[in-house]
């Protein structure tokens, strides 16, 4: 595969429920451990450790592996000879276009190397069918790979689902339906709610065809020719991009989902706004006119019967007000020269797009978290996540506010842009305060400068953050933050 190949299948795959490149790219896990960090006996001794004790008495020097395929589904087992009794049990992302060479046990190679030589055992089943919207088969099979394990390799003491992209919401669905079986959740760049997200993806095509391209033959649903309709939409972003007046409509469609301006995950957040528009108009081509187009719903509609997504009823004009983005959209306009109530008109006379009601169902079924909470959750997300958007974090607190204990939830956030653009050091510091709020029933201390300091305590090898755009692999410092997201868009509930 030449490098330019590679590059557009890993921008192809850089969609919102997609993380498949990241861990495409660091799939494979070593044997041994780079740098050091805290041993598993560390990690493990509670609350006055906390995530930032560092304990340098060495890894774990071997392992066990094992392979296999149970019910139509490929999985792998990784146990270090000195396990300490848990098991985290693994959930990838949503890939289009592109599978790992090799079964993915965590979001960075470093983070399952780091695991595995302090005493955890690692478990990831590529679910039947390994692409495309495998909820429904991935809540089935993970819970046999759990019986595998039990059988084959002993009961664990703790269970941890751990999840990243589209895999955060199967962990969370695993907890919710096998309470006894999950002891925590640790979410990356979680989309929650998959079924709100091609709801809000629906609305950016639904506007990008309506006010960039209402003479295009583009089917947005049940899509007769899903490449060349995603392609139209792609090309009529890439159009308005450069047209006079375009940044301003690409402004208004990127604030309907709430998308931000940073998708070069190695820069500063652009402060010009040009530049943050260009930004947004890619995860607006990438994400969403293309994966979470008709390309997307091509396999996600066999699936679920029929198409799931709708904007009957809805008014855009009283989303754009909702929207965090409103005023940058205004400026944009006024500068433009531009006429926004009657763009907004036009989307409201547009025809509307009904779901079909098996289909919805469906997504419901197999998507959409209720919110309970029996076994502590942590999740991370970066603050200007343009393919699952910070927004998810806050829809999903509401729920387990409404149906769960909100003391079980902490989230934590990384400033930076890009998807699932976290180095292993974050995702080490972060399991760590799941581990200590698991074995304790209390949380540790979680101030951005603590953390902070606790992943700067790794090597420079767990501190390296993919960029999909550039496939540089590039150290960073850590960058956990405080964080308020807006308020997601387009909810299920």
């Amino acid at each position: 595969m030449t490098p330019r190949t590679r590059r557009g299948l890993l921008r192809a795959v850089l969609v919102p429920l997609v993380a498949g490149a990241l861990t495409a790219a660091s799939a494979a896990v070593a044997t041994g451990s780079t740098g050091t960090g805290p041993t598993a006996a560390a990690a493990n001794a509670g609350a006055p450790n906390g995530p930032g004790a560092v304990d340098r008495s060495g890894p774990a020097a071997t392992r066990r592996s094992y392979t296999g395929t149970i019910g139509g589904a490929d999985y792998r087992v990784e146990v270090p000879d000195r396990w300490n009794g848990t098991l985290v049990l693994f959930s990838h992302g949503y890939y289009v276009g592109y599978v790992p060479e090799q079964i993915a046990l965590a979001n960075r190679a470093e983070t399952a190397n780091w695991l595995l030589d302090h005493g955890y055992a690692l478990a990831a089943s590529n679910f039947e069918g390994t692409t495309g919207y495998l909820v429904e088969h991935a809540l089935r099979d993970q819970i046999a790979l759990l019986d595998w394990f039990e059988a084959n390799v002993g009961r664990p003491r703790r269970t941890i689902a751990a999840g990243q992209s589209l895999g955060a919401t199967i962990s969370v669905l695993l907890a919710e339906r096998h309470p006894r079986r999950f002891d925590g959740v640790a979410t990356l760049c979680g989309e929650y709610d998959p079924n709100g997200t091609f709801n809000m993806a629906l609305d950016i095509t639904f506007a990008i065809k309506v006010l960039l391209a209402p003479d295009a033959e583009i089917d947005l649903v049940r899509a007769r020719d899903p490449q060349a309709s995603a392609a139209e939409l792609q090309r009529a972003v890439q159009r308005a991009a450069t047209d006079k007046g375009g940044p301003a409509r690409l402004a208004l469609i990127g604030a309907l989902g709430n998308i931000p301006g940073w998708y070069n995950v190695h820069e500063p957040e652009p402060t010009d706004p040009a530049d943050w528009g260009r930004q947004q108009a890619s995860w607006l081509e990438w994400a969403y006119a293309w994966g979470m187009g008709p390309t997307g719903r091509a396999d996600l509609e066999p699936r679920a019967g029929g198409n799931p997504s709708w904007n009957v009823g809805i008014d855009y004009g009283r989303q754009l007000a909702r929207s965090a983005q409103r005023d940058r959209v205004r400026q944009a306009y006024r500068d433009a020269g531009l006429d926004l109530d009657a763009d907004l008109a036009r989307l409201a006379k547009a025809p509307r797009i009904a779901a079909d009601p098996r289909a919805a169902a469906y997504m419901y079924r197999y998507g959409v978290p209720v919110g309970r909470t029996p076994a502590p959750v942590l999740s991370l997300h970066n603050t200007k996540d343009g393919g699952a958007v910070a927004d998810q974090e806050r829809w999903y607190a509401a729920q387990v506010r409404r149906a769960g204990d909100p003391d079980r939830l902490r989230q934590l956030y990384v400033e930076r842009g890009g998807h699932c653009a976290f180095s292993a050091a974050e995702e080490i510091t972060a399991l760590r305060a799941l581990f200590a709020r698991v074995d304790t029933g209390r949380w540790p201390e979680l101030a951005p400068d603590r953390l902070n300091a606790a992943a700067g305590g790794h090597d420079e090898p767990y501190q390296r953050v993919l960029d999909l755009v550039t496939l540089e692999d590039r150290a960073m410092t850590p960058a956990f933050v405080r964080y308020a997201p807006p308020a997601f868009l387009r909810p299920s509930r």
